[in-house]
């Protein structure tokens, strides 16, 4: 298995939220939102807690540990849905930096780099936007 940081996961086993730091200090959550008219569609968000990058949860840490920190998010998926084995949707965002024009943003380009890591071919990825919709093939 590669390396990834520790996880916390949450106190119960189908929870939502997960958490991790990494050795820098950077403290992350990764959250999955049931959407209301479609308890199967979980909406992904993860994002840096520390309260030095302002609040902005989408911050660019720059610390050089992008693979690690995409490595434990996958790892942290896969836990997901092996405690949610019936959703049939999930949704990312890849957020705009400042200065990118409306095309598809870098993080959605990383994003896309790694779903084939977490889904396989049983799974449609569309892309709407910066918006990544992977949803289970009916058979």
């Amino acid at each position: 298995m590669q390396d990834i940081y520790e996880i916390i996961k949450p106190n119960i086993p189908t929870g939502q939220v997960y958490h991790f730091s990494t050795e820098y200090g950077v403290e992350y959550e990764v959250r999955f939102a049931r959407k209301k008219e479609n308890i199967l569609h979980a909406v992904i968000a993860f994002g840096v807690l520390n309260e030095e990058y302002e609040g902005e949860e989408y911050a660019l840490t720059n610390k050089g540990d992008v693979w690690k920190v995409m490595r434990t998010i996958i790892t942290i998926i896969d836990m997901y849905g092996e405690k949610h084995p019936n959703t049939q949707v999930y949704e990312f965002t890849g957020v705009l930096k400042e200065g990118e024009g409306n095309e598809m943003s870098q993080r959605t380009k990383l994003y896309l780099r790694y779903l084939p890591q977490i889904f396989d071919k049983t799974w449609l990825i569309t892309i709407e936007g910066n918006k990544i919709v992977v949803s289970k093939k009916r058979k």
